[in-house]
């Protein structure tokens, strides 16, 4: 069974702050929540560790498409199944909406709880609100 999510949230900050922060794969830990790790493995490809709750996983992540200030696009090629996408949207100047889509395939019981109860959600819409709070911060300064 395949689950997927969609978040948005908008964000006073224009897109190239939203832009920089994302496309850093150093700064991902401080936003989403359940990683612990993100270590590049060379232009492309990225390993992962996550701590969730009742499991930890370790994947590698693949970019399958990257359009400077408009999207960024991955897929796993180890570990769980899994792929996404965010993209970003200029509102005006001064503000833009960033929206977080992943389509993955729960495995156990807790993933599988996680995904029927929109737990998932929950916590990609926390990581979304963590982000914002980064975003707004580096447009302020």
């Amino acid at each position: 069974m395949s689950s997927s999510l969609v978040e948005t949230v908008d964000i006073k900050a224009p897109v190239a702050v939203t832009w920089a922060l994302w496309s850093d794969v150093s700064r991902w830990p401080a936003f989403l929540s359940h990683v612990r790790l993100v270590a590049p493995i060379d232009d492309r490809r990225f390993a992962w560790q996550l701590d969730l709750p009742g499991a930890d996983k370790n994947f590698v992540a693949e970019l399958t498409e990257v359009v400077p200030q408009e999207r960024i696009a991955w897929k796993t090629t180890e570990g769980v199944h899994h792929a996404g996408v965010v993209t970003f949207h200029r509102l005006d100047d001064t503000s833009s909406r960033v929206a977080l889509q992943i389509e993955y395939d729960p495995q156990g019981f807790l993933e599988h709880l996680g995904a029927l109860t929109n737990l998932d959600s929950a916590l990609a819409n926390y990581d979304l609100g963590e982000f914002q709070k980064l975003a707004e911060l580096e447009a302020a300064r």
